[in-house]
């Protein structure tokens, strides 16, 4: 069996651009060395609960994310096996009956706004990174997305940024920048940043083909 793969987390808060950092260390590899897995996917089945409640659903809480099973899955990825990631239905606000099929990797890149905040799955990580923005970027990137993407009017994307998302992030977000090996400042547009990881990651990659 090849040695266990590495686990890179990529934290950060909603429109830091943690998903672009991500991304483009993604895509620098071949498909067969890497593989991303979204913290989004595994919000909580909520399938017993009536509507109403489904609706009071606080996605910024870390109560709200199902870590048991997303550590579960990283660790049948780490002994080499394939996992079945669940598929989360944002209409119905709940976990959809589908699923992807996901083989593991040599490099697993774990990506989300909050784990950084469970210890268990800070002790996963090989490399741990916090994507930061100001937050007047943070929400106007949010606004544009939400508007453009998810068609939201003004009002409610400023109406839960300013009642959840942003007293979410002072409380759980921000304060898990302490636990990161690297902190990126401006997200993205950091080529400075991804330069790095993309090397650092080449040279563990080419390690493992030595063995």
């Amino acid at each position: 069996m090849s040695e266990k793969p590495v686990i890179i987390g990529v934290a950060g808060g909603s429109g830091s651009g943690k998903t672009t950092v991500a991304n483009e260390i993604y895509c620098q590899f071949p498909e067969q060395s890497i593989l991303m897995l979204e913290q989004d996917a595994y919000y909580k089945d909520q399938s017993h609960l009536p509507m109403e409640e489904r609706l009071k659903t606080n996605y910024d809480h870390p109560l709200a994310f199902d870590n048991q099973l997303l550590l579960d899955h990283l660790q049948q990825l780490l002994q080499r096996q394939t996992v079945a990631k669940p598929v989360y239905d944002y209409a119905n606000h709940t976990r959809s009956s589908d699923v992807v099929m996901v083989e593991p990797r040599d490099v697993i890149i774990l990506e989300g706004i909050l784990i950084l905040e469970d210890e268990a799955l800070r002790d996963m990580m090989d490399i741990k990174l916090f994507v930061d923005a100001d937050s007047d970027l943070r929400i106007i990137r949010r606004l544009m997305r939400d508007i453009q993407e998810r068609g939201r009017t003004i009002d409610s994307v400023i109406d839960q940024y300013t009642s959840v998302v942003r007293p979410m992030h002072l409380q759980f977000i921000e304060p898990t920048k302490r636990y990161a090996d690297i902190i990126v400042p401006e997200g993205g547009h950091n080529r400075v940043a991804i330069d790095l990881m993309v090397t650092k990651i080449k040279t563990v990659l080419e390690e493992k083909t030595m063995i």
